[in-house]
């Protein structure tokens, strides 16, 4: 029996890591090797839940849910804000997409705070309502829609009239 378990946890990690994945990246404002730390931690937490899944009817959006809180958690560390120095950036792989609409929202995303990015990322990359995003978040509906709106126009002020020009390319 205990090896049944095992089998479906590994058949669900196979299958949503590399959605878990995409969506870490996102809120690490394109860090993959925070955003490997992540998923990581998140499948960790998720694996040792397992038994009990049975319980939760939706274990892919519970699994968005602890990696949204796993992001906001490390966020609080003192030690996150550190980056290490000397190594040169990996080279991704050319996709034939323009990497610089990539640089230049992974850079706005940047530019917010933790929890705004969040809202962000669960909004409008995820496609969630305001009250799936508030109970990920841990939040009210209503402080989801005003980091929302305050989200979206720093988004704005970031990229100005530059993302006009990268739309029409």
């Amino acid at each position: 029996m205990r090896t049944s378990r095992a089998d479906e946890f590994l058949e669900f990690a196979t299958a949503r890591s590399g959605h878990l994945f995409r969506s870490a990246c996102l809120l690490t404002s394109g860090d993959t090797h925070l955003a490997e730390d992540l998923v990581q931690e998140t499948l960790g937490r998720m694996y040792a839940v397992w038994g009990r899944m049975a319980r939760i009817g939706n274990p892919a959006g519970y699994a968005q849910t602890v990696l949204v809180r796993t992001f906001l958690s490390h966020r609080r560390r003192r030690s996150a804000t550190e980056r290490p120095l000397g190594e040169l950036p990996d080279h991704a792989p050319d996709t034939g997409e323009d990497p610089t609409l990539r640089i230049a929202l992974l850079d706005a995303l940047a530019g917010l705070a933790p929890k705004d990015r969040a809202v962000v990322v669960l909004r409008y990359w995820e496609d969630r309502s305001v009250e799936e995003t508030a109970e990920v978040m841990n939040t009210s509906s209503a402080a989801v829609r005003t980091r929302s709106t305050r989200a979206l126009a720093a988004l704005r002020r970031r990229l100005g009239g530059s993302i006009a020009e990268f739309a029409t390319r």
